[in-house]
């Protein structure tokens, strides 16, 4: 199993990112993601036999346990590239309010997972959600006009919960599907 830990967003804000991502579909060496799947990484976990799968359940219960966070509301706006953008890879969209949270629940999460012999985080945690992928730099102009110009914003959610998701390789791009959920 291909695994990860999420906070989803809502059917209700799948146009709002599509028109975010709108000035960028013609945008050649760009892929874009499916706006109907998404989400904010809070952990990626990789393959992981399902055999562990009780040991993930247990560590995030006991992170929402530690952080002790209600529902809270998150805005999904501004656009960002990384790791620069000067060199692209991915095409993202911020998180305005609500980021504090999403990363006090990345922090603890990352600390119990990388306890379980999980590989840590090689970058700092930014709250996003993954727009394109660059695959070659033919419309990094393009891209990075996008970027300067653009300060788009998805609209706002209320957080209720964070998702244990299996990622599957399809034809189309990744099939994300929800192994647990876990209320806040």
């Amino acid at each position: 199993m291909r695994l990860f830990v999420s906070v989803d967003l809502p059917p209700s804000l799948t146009e709002a990112v599509a028109e975010v991502q709108a000035p960028l579909r013609e945008a050649a060496g760009l892929t874009l993601t499916d706006p109907a799947q998404a989400h904010v990484s809070l952990k990626f976990l990789g393959e992981t036999p399902r055999s562990r799968v009780g040991r993930i359940r247990s560590a995030i219960e006991a992170t929402l346990d530690e952080v002790a966070l209600d529902p809270f509301e998150a805005t999904f706006a501004g656009v960002g590239a990384f790791p620069s953008p000067e060199y692209i890879r991915v095409v993202w969209l911020g998180v305005t309010d609500g980021g504090d949270e999403l990363t006090r629940l990345h922090e603890s999460i990352e600390d119990r997972l990388v306890s379980q012999g999980f590989d840590p985080e090689d970058h700092e945690f930014t709250p996003h959600v993954t727009l394109a992928r660059m695959n070659h730099a033919a419309s990094k102009a393009l891209v990075q006009q996008y970027l300067e110009e653009q300060d788009p914003s998805a609209g706002t959610t209320t957080v209720e919960e964070i998702r244990l998701t299996e990622s599957e390789r399809g034809e189309g791009g990744p099939v994300y599907s929800t192994v647990e959920r876990f209320p806040l």
